[in-house]
């Protein structure tokens, strides 16, 4: 038998076998209709847009219509997030998990949006804030506008800032998928519900893992590889984790932390302008002004 025929016998029920697979786990006309990934890249990409015009465009744009060139990136991203909000709303009463109408789902996603919207200005400071923590923080930078176009941890810090706001606002599904798309491009893993402050730099950024919990201040600088995530995870009476509860560090304002630390659990906490060394794994709260390092070997002596 040949392919062609093959496909055409065999390809209906392999077609069949997967469509059930999939319906038995999945709402999958909500899945289909929702469109998946790429459109919350989309959006991302206009709200960055409108955030930085010029940066993440493909071509150069007009100076004088700025204006209303970020306009028109708001307009679309916000229909486009509000349609995909619908359809992760309706999902989530579909699946019984709240008790709204599809009415009142329509009507919480304009807000949502709206709410969004008028955060931006505040989300554009703050990544400004951040861009100019790396600035100081980098002797090899030789710009903002370099840090800007070519630092990961801006890439990936402002994706967490809208990302965030969306968490807080209780959106399912959609701040956790910018989050690892932000994943994707950096190597740079932070949970949408981490909580972070301003002028916050990550240094190279490859390797970094911030959870969900975990709550970051002001001036607090990280290096590559640092881990910030669950001591343990309490399990409820049949096994499975709890969630919901803290499970991630507090690092309080101007804090450093070196490549390939690793700082646990809920109850820790770093005390403000405290150092924490390369490759330090710390359990326990450490008071401010704290500086802990590895032990340097001894000298031979003859």
């Amino acid at each position: 038998m040949n392919l062609n025929e093959w496909l055409n016998e065999e390809i209906p029920g392999i077609a069949k076998a997967l469509e059930d697979i999939n319906k038995s786990h999945f709402f999958i006309e909500k899945t289909i209709g929702f469109a998946g990934k790429e459109t919350i890249y989309k959006v991302l990409h206009d709200f960055r847009s409108a955030l930085f015009p010029g940066v993440y465009d493909k071509y150069p744009i007009d100076e004088t219509r700025i204006n209303i060139i970020i306009g028109n990136r708001l307009r679309t991203s916000a229909l486009d997030l509000k349609d995909l909000i619908q359809k992760v709303l309706l999902n989530k009463r579909a699946k019984a998990d709240c008790a709204e109408t599809r009415s009142e789902c329509y009507t919480k996603a304009d807000e949502i949006v709206i709410q969004l919207l008028k955060l931006l200005p505040d989300i554009r400071q703050k990544i400004q804030t951040d861009i100019q923590a790396a600035y100081d923080g980098d002797p090899a930078a030789s710009s903002t506008e370099e840090i800007l176009l070519s630092y990961p941890s801006v890439e990936a810090i402002s994706i967490h800032r809208i990302a965030h706001e969306l968490y807080k606002l209780d959106v399912p599904i959609i701040p956790r998928i910018m989050a690892e798309y932000a994943h994707q491009l950096t190597g740079i893993d932070i949970h949408p519900g981490a909580s972070i402050g301003d002028y916050f730099f990550i240094d190279h950024g490859t390797g970094v893992v911030i959870g969900e919990t975990c709550t970051i201040g002001r001036h607090v600088k990280i290096y590559q590889g640092v881990t910030l995530g669950a001591k343990s995870f309490p399990l409820d009476e049949h096994g499975n984790p709890i969630k919901g509860i803290k499970r991630h560090p507090n690092i309080e304002d101007h804090v450093v932390i070196y490549a390939g630390a690793t700082i646990l659990g809920g109850d820790t906490t770093i005390g403000h302008n405290s150092v924490i060394g390369g490759n330090i794994w710390l359990t326990q709260s450490v008071l401010p002004y704290s500086k802990v390092y590895n032990s340097q070997p001894s000298p031979n002596i003859k």
